[in-house]
């Protein structure tokens, strides 16, 4: 076992407890970011490049007829192998938390479309389910098992909010183990079903799950109403015949007592297990070989690697598989660094030199990224959200093969980035959308004023009707600092002249009453 320090180059504040990594032919991808996903990345999926031990991000897309797939964290993940005429295998992503710390009882199904030196384009579908659908939650496994010819996923522990009738105000948004309930899900048909059974009583949370042929083990885990890392370790059978399937459960001698602890496959039938802790302040440094047998499990010690001092004395560390036998590990940066969100990450590699190569692997493995859930504990489960800090062409991973955004499209990016008026406050690294027509770039309008200019429509305040009609209609606008300046230019609106009625002379006779002396006076002035 080799342990190797990495440089993050670009955005590594993304990588936060609880990220995932997926593995397509040989390339990591990361999904899981801190935050909702902003204009450099509106997919939250990334290329994670660790070519001479710098760690670069490169944004993926997805193609037109992907749903929305939001970024979770500590999601149960799993491979879905393809079928008997392709080696191709999708992702299957189920429940985690989103960026506003709301669960998830969502189920995905994600593959690999196109792949080549300029772009990267995936297809996300979500499906339905129906029956005993799992309720929302996070930091549970999820595993693909065959029988009979058959295959199903079997979900099983997590945590979940506390249902609303049971809240309280002063504990709101306190989480339970999820039950103890196997859940079967057919794929096929989209159908659940949940089974109850004697010899799981206690619920488990960030456990390790590992399957092959028609059998999961599941080793460790935490339980929150005991508060205890259970030392059992479960042998779950599921028998797919003609019929309802049948699901039985075995306690085994040898397990181990440890929560949130990494899986990676080294071989055919060989599993490597590290990091994890062994209680809430002390992290587990001993490293597991597994080797699976068709009904039978063995579990040995191995020797360590040369774990550094900044992983020796840190209070966390986190990380996730990255496949064919590596892993990708993460301790909190120093409180000196710039980035307060900055982490140290390292590559541990669990195969020797002669040893990586390419090979098939057969079996799926499920475990929770490397680290408790710091929800209560610990500041990186925050509800902040994350702002990027590099311009999408800082994902590049090299010069030569690398997808690059402005590749795609002539769309004159930069432009919609500008200062348009000494009241703009459109930020590339702020910016959300504002009008539901937006989705990675604000709205603009053309100001008519000279030879025109670009504003955007946000920082004239105009209302999503009036961006509308000004769009639609054949009109000139005017930004706000020149509207003054050219109200002589435009063309005033056209008038509607109202007809007055003529007065009507009064044919009314007047007469003036007077006094005796005063009509005297009056007849004297007359006829003078």
């Amino acid at each position: 076992m080799s342990l190797q320090v990495v440089s993050a180059v670009s955005n590594s504040s993304l990588l936060q407890p609880g990220f995932s990594l997926l593995n397509f032919d040989g390339h990591v991808f990361f999904f899981g970011q801190k935050g909702w996903p902003k204009r450099s990345c509106p997919t939250g999926v990334f290329l994670l490049d660790t070519k001479q031990n710098e760690l670069k991000m490169k944004p993926a897309a997805f193609s037109k007829d992907s749903c929305y797939l939001p970024p979770l964290r500590y999601p149960a993940v799993c491979t879905l192998g393809g079928n008997a005429e392709s080696d191709e295998y999708q992702y299957i992503i189920h429940g985690g938390k989103t960026p506003n710390n709301d669960l998830s009882d969502k189920i995905y199904i994600m593959s690999l479309v196109s792949k080549n030196s300029k772009k990267i384009t995936f297809q996300c579908v979500e499906k339905d389910l129906a029956g005993d659908v799992p309720e929302a939650r996070y930091g549970h496994t999820i595993n693909v098992v065959h029988s009979r010819g058959k295959s199903m996923s079997v979900i099983f522990g997590g945590r979940a909010y506390t249902p609303l009738a049971q809240r309280t105000t002063e504990k709101w948004n306190s989480v339970v183990d999820c039950l103890p309930s196997v859940f079967l899900v057919d794929f096929e048909f989209g159908c659940c079903t949940s089974y109850i059974l004697p010899e799981l009583q206690d619920g488990l949370s960030f456990h390790v799950s590992v399957a092959r042929n028609d059998t999961i083990y599941i080793l460790g885990g935490h339980s929150l109403q005991n508060n205890t890392r259970s030392p059992s370790l479960y042998r779950l059978k599921v028998d797919l015949p003609l019929g309802s399937p049948a699901v039985t459960c075995t306690i085994l001698p040898g397990g181990i007592s440890v929560s949130s602890a990494i899986v990676t496959q080294t071989g055919d039938t060989e599993f490597v297990l590290v990091g994890g802790y062994q209680s809430d302040n002390q992290k587990r440094l001993v490293c597991n070989t597994i080797v699976l047998e068709d009904n039978k499990i063995e579990i040995v010690e191995r020797a360590s690697p040369d774990w550094t001092p900044d992983i020796k004395h840190c209070r966390m560390w986190f990380g996730c598989d990255m496949g064919k036998g590596s892993v990708l590990l993460g301790i909190p940066g120093a409180n000196k660094q710039l980035i307060s969100d900055a982490n140290y990450f390292y590559i541990l590699r669990c195969k020797g030199a002669e040893e990586d190569k390419e090979e098939e692997l057969t079996a799926q493995t499920c475990s929770q990224t490397s680290t408790e859930d710091p929800g209560d504990s610990t500041p990186f489960e925050d509800s902040e959200e994350f702002c990027f800090s590099a311009e999408a062409n800082s994902f590049d991973v090299d010069d030569t093969d690398t997808y690059n955004e402005d590749d795609e499209e002539d769309e004159s990016e930069t432009g919609y980035w500008i200062t348009c008026s000494a009241s703009c406050n459109i930020d590339i690294n702020t910016w959300v959308p504002f009008y539901s027509t937006e989705l990675n770039k604000p709205a603009m309008i053309l100001c008519s004023s000279g030879a025109g200019h670009w504003v955007h429509a946000q920082c004239m305040d105009l209302s999503e009707s009036m961006l509308l009609h000004l769009s639609e209609a054949n009109v000139k606008y005017f930004c706000n600092e020149h509207v003054d300046l050219n109200k002589g230019l435009q063309t005033p609106k056209k008038m509607v002249h109202l007809k007055k009625q003529p007065m009507k002379p009064l044919r009314k006779k007047t007469t003036m009453k007077l006094t005796t002396p005063a009509k005297k006076s009056f007849l004297r002035r007359l006829f003078e």
